[in-house]
């Protein structure tokens, strides 16, 4: 049953619980065929209220920060595996509190905090997180290898020796990628990191892994792991977040006005890219609209979609619609629930969409509404 958008509040982020559990089942596949271990990535999908979905098939994920590592321990209900690419003093406490597994991203930090885990109420396991200098990512906003990265340690600059505590090496050179990526970047580091594969127990290969996007070659990925393992004997662990919310649910917003210039019409909503959609702005890339044409259509009315921030550049276009919009119309943009919840902001005090969960039996729960107190807290 497809969601019933006349009880949507607008604007409103809508998760489709079944859709998620349909990936979440792929995901489980991947998982028990390849025998890896795979945990969600925060970073991408930190909605809370949908754990409890999560958790059916899923227990474990990976924390980037403090926050995140709380949101494991407390809202997840299991330890993180934690990579930050620099720790404080202040933090690393209830880091290793919230942790199973901590990842250094330089031997001076390993150095400076290392020792401190050996005073932790549980076992805690420790690696280190290199650089293959070898990614397939184009844009370089989301290239961790680019030239002069600063994530992750170079072949030439670890020591032959591991130290003695390290039991896994960490790397992530993947963005929204097929498994044909994963495996080039496999064989860029067992080039550069042969010696050291053997002086661990377990090898992460991060996250970008899009093994639920239509047309990803599932099988490749679950042989692809099959043979590293069985070639160097060590654990695998990946750690994707756009595979787990990839398409299920959407973003609905508003017509509020409509403009024109120089023969450019800009339906103007009441949503921002800038604040509520920045990837389209960044990576950059034009989103899916429900029942609009995706490339312009000559002889059909074609709108640029703007956004009601004063930022000039908040807009993304063209699209083509059947009939002429107008204020009232709902627009519907597809894919909006991985890397885009996570990242929006309240820039221009633009209201900030709701968030809800659709079930086909249960019908649409509002989780979340932001309000003027929400704003004021974070300004």
């Amino acid at each position: 049953m497809a969601i019933d958008f006349s009880k949507v509040p607008s604007p409103c982020y809508v998760l489709d619980a079944d859709l998620l559990r349909q990936n979440l089942k792929l995901i489980d596949h991947v998982r028990r065929e390849s025998g890896a271990e795979i945990i969600l990535a925060f970073k991408a999908f930190a909605m809370h209220s949908a754990f409890p979905i999560v958790r059916e098939l899923f227990q474990y994920s990976t924390a980037s920060s403090v926050n995140e590592a709380r949101l494991a321990a407390e809202e997840l209900g299991s330890l993180a595996h934690t990579y930050s690419p620099a720790y404080t003093d202040n933090d690393f406490k209830t880091i290793m509190q919230c942790s199973s597994h901590i990842t250094f991203n330089s031997l001076s930090q390993y150095e400076r905090f290392a020792p401190k885990t050996k005073k932790a109420d549980h076992k805690i396991s420790l690696g280190l997180r290199v650089n293959p200098e070898y990614s397939d990512v184009e844009t370089d906003l989301y290239n961790p290898c680019a030239p002069g990265s600063r994530l992750g340690i170079l072949a030439k600059d670890l020591p032959s020796t591991l130290p003695n505590d390290i039991e896994g090496l960490h790397f992530h050179t993947l963005c929204e990628s097929d498994s044909t990526d994963l495996e080039k970047t496999i064989a860029a580091f067992e080039e550069r990191f042969a010696n050291w594969i053997p002086q661990v127990k377990w090898v992460n290969m991060g996250g970008g892994h899009l093994m639920t996007r239509k047309g990803y070659n599932i099988e490749l990925l679950i042989n692809i792991i099959k043979r590293f393992k069985e070639k160097w004997g060590v654990h695998v662990i990946l750690e994707p977040g756009s595979a787990f919310a990839w398409d299920t649910g959407v973003l609905v917003s508003d017509v509020v006005d409509i403009v024109e210039n120089n023969n450019i019409k800009t339906a103007i909503l009441n949503v921002s890219f800038a604040c509520h959609m920045p990837d389209c702005l960044e990576m950059p890339y034009k989103p899916r609209i429900r029942d609009a044409y995706f490339d312009p259509i000559e002889g059909k009315p074609t709108y640029r979609m703007g956004g009601n921030s004063c930022l000039s550049g908040d807009f993304v276009g063209d699209w083509s619609f059947d009939k002429p919009l107008k204020i009232g119309d709902k627009i519907i943009f597809e894919d909006m629930i991985h890397y885009t919840m996570v990242k929006t902001t309240m820039f221009n005090g633009v209201s900030h969409p709701a968030y809800a969960i659709w079930d086909n039996k249960h019908g649409l729960r509002v989780v979340k509404t932001f309000s003027y107190e929400d704003y004021i807290a974070r300004v």
